[in-house]
């Protein structure tokens, strides 16, 4: 299977990178910002740098859709994956587009209120994950897998 992981860095990142069990064992390449913890990250693994910031930040949206077009139709992944936050949401929209199925987990730290980027991405994912139970009301169609921390 080939898997696609979008993540902003810092904390995002650092959750996609718990899930490496499971990761490792698929042909993946990286979305992610071009930054120190980043590189330190995922130095032997396949990146593509996108544009930050990006809450917000209408021009970076529109260039992180054009780039979620080339990545998508280069790479044709069996499955986009994120943690958020803004970034996902232009590769959620493409893979949709293009028949990809896709898996947002929302963050560890949001326990009683939802984040900007699952309600958006909410709607279109294939699978919505949530860590909590108490998530769980917020995002009714969820499945609860557990802290990935």
């Amino acid at each position: 299977m080939r898997v696609l992981l979008v993540a902003s860095t810092g904390g995002h990142l650092t959750q996609l990178l718990a899930l490496r069990a499971w990761w490792s064992e698929h042909e993946r390449e990286w979305v992610t910002f071009d930054n120190q913890h980043a590189h330190d990250a995922l130095a032997s693994e396949q990146v593509t740098w996108a544009f930050s910031p990006t809450t917000r930040n209408i021009p970076n949206a529109l260039r992180n859709l054009f780039l979620a077009r080339r990545v998508l139709k280069r790479m044709q992944p069996d499955l986009v994956v994120s943690t958020g936050a803004a970034v996902a949401v232009p590769f959620f929209v493409v893979a949709k587009a293009r028949g990809v199925r896709t898996l947002y987990v929302e963050v560890i730290d949001r326990i009683t209120s939802r984040t900007l980027t699952g309600r958006l991405v909410y709607p279109i994912a294939d699978r919505f994950a949530v860590q909590w139970p108490e998530q769980k009301s917020l995002y009714p169609e969820s499945i609860v897998i557990g802290p990935t921390l």
